[in-house]
């Protein structure tokens, strides 16, 4: 992402601001749609809103990506322990997409039964390819925190996947 239009959206550019949430759309869907299925939308919306807002206070234009990327998932977050919240007292779903293999389950299916915590650095792990200081930092935990729910995370991915 370009430094200077990031910069230009600062300064007032409607123009170079367009462009920019045009640019990070995209990315931030993509984050909010793996770590809260249901309300990817939503999220997506309110993420891009705070990007907007909170565009001025941006110290370092370069950052930009890693600064969307860490109010991408925190409004996820917020949006699934909500939707954990409303559906607590209701049994999981198993959406199982059947193939020509019988019992094949959806990859996604199987990340969103996982609790949100695990969920989150699954998917930036595994997905979005960040190391575990990139995830603590973006996350605002500590990195032997990240390894934990990691473990966790992967143990309880391949218990969901195999049943």
């Amino acid at each position: 992402m370009d430094p200077e239009k990031v910069a230009a959206a600062q300064q007032g550019d409607a123009l170079a601001l367009d462009r920019l949430l045009d640019e990070l759309a995209p990315y931030v869907r993509r984050l909010c749609a793996r770590i809260v299925p249901a309300a990817a939308d939503d999220a997506t919306q309110e993420a891009l809103l705070a990007v907007f807002q909170g565009l001025p206070s941006l110290r370092a234009p370069e950052a930009i990506m890693t600064w969307a990327r860490s109010v991408a998932v925190r409004t996820a977050i917020r949006y699934a322990r909500r939707q954990e919240g409303e559906f607590a007292a209701e049994e999981p779903v198993l959406d199982r997409r059947v193939s020509c293999l019988e019992g094949l389950v959806d990859i996604d299916d199987a990340l969103a039964r996982l609790p949100v915590p695990q969920r989150v650095v699954l998917v930036l792990r595994a997905r979005e390819g960040l190391s575990e200081q990139e995830i603590a930092a973006a996350l605002g935990i500590p990195a032997g925190t990240v390894k934990s729910r990691l473990h966790r995370a992967r143990a309880a991915f391949r218990k969901g996947w195999d049943s």
